[in-house]
């Protein structure tokens, strides 16, 4: 049986989509990925008592031993952390508690959150100390991690590489927007609607382009958001204050090599705000970023939409 099959399940607190080229090979595909998508949240969900992350940062800095999957997952963020000098950085866990994300976000969103005082500046990723080859990892300056802004795109690359080598199919994995794809793709490509929040209907404003490789990436200040203290307060935070990262861009989608190196430059893009547009062409990554107008700036590479707006100087 062939032609393209589609299954859709809510993980992470998110919407996952997964569609592979072969019908036949759909249950297969689904397997493996929630096998894959369970291990992830047992290691570093921050909202479950018993995941090693909350045993981690329950450890109050001691060396704890743990299992390979969560190294994996920090070495990760804290390549995203020397990647971005810092602009991504794991250790914003107390930072996100005192803005008030202190639950699911199902849950978060249907309530006004309580925020504490400005956590301030985070203690930095160079307080973590991981080694691999126990592998185990210890945090020193009081520091919480959180594992949002990488470990979803690394799942999804993980799952997408997975399903294409044990199924044998082309595949398509998107974790809230977060895609990775592997394999042959369809004849014409993957078609991936960009918008600002990845459960909209194709009639959203944005832009349709086409993915035969790698990943997209996409990070918002407009979606994942919640009300706290009279404000409205997002998830991804800036370092240097501790507060959700005050952005000229409302949303940003990078193309890159693999959803994480997607994932990790959209998010760093929020927080260099007017920077980042040159810092991305320096690295030759194609992206499109919307300010709160809706004006868009492309960078070289980014296909080009007559219906976008114009960006402002």
């Amino acid at each position: 049986m062939t032609g393209t099959a589609t299954d859709t399940f809510l993980v992470f607190g998110t919407t996952a989509v997964l569609v592979v080229t072969d019908q036949a090979k759909l249950a297969a595909a689904r397997s493996i990925a929630g096998a894959e998508l369970a291990a992830v949240d047992q290691a570093c969900s921050r909202f479950r008592p018993d995941s090693e992350l909350s045993r981690l940062n329950g450890s109050g800095g001691a060396l704890t031993p743990i299992s390979d999957l969560f190294a994996a997952l920090i070495a990760e963020a804290l390549r995203a952390a020397r990647l971005t000098d810092g602009d991504v950085d794991p250790t914003c866990g107390q930072a996100l508690v005192s803005a008030g994300y202190d639950r699911d976000f199902a849950e978060l969103s249907a309530a006004e959150a309580t925020a504490a005082r400005p956590a301030g500046p985070v203690p930095g990723w160079r307080s973590v100390f991981l080694d691999p080859d126990r592998p185990a990892v210890g945090l020193a300056s009081g520091a919480q991690l959180d594992l949002g802004s990488t470990a979803k795109a690394w799942a999804a690359d993980r799952c997408a590489r997975l399903i294409a080598d044990r199924a044998g199919c082309g595949v398509l994995v998107s974790l809230g927007g977060d895609i990775a794809v592997a394999g042959l793709p369809p004849g014409g490509g993957w078609q991936v609607r960009v918008t600002d929040d990845h459960a909209a209907g194709a009639d959203a404003p944005g832009q349709t382009i086409t993915l035969r490789s790698g990943g997209l990436a996409t990070s918002s200040t407009t979606v994942r958001t919640w009300r706290a203290e009279g404000k409205t307060m997002h998830h991804i935070i800036d370092p240097r204050t501790g507060e959700p990262a005050r952005s000229c861009w409302r949303t940003v989608s990078i193309a890159a090599a693999t959803c994480a190196d997607a994932n990790i430059a959209s998010t760093a893009s929020i927080i260099r705000s007017e920077a980042a547009p040159a810092w991305l062409a320096a690295a030759a990554l194609p992206a499109r970023l919307v300010r709160p107008d809706g004006s868009v700036v492309a960078t070289p590479g980014w296909p080009a939409d007559p219906t976008d707006a114009p960006a402002r100087p």
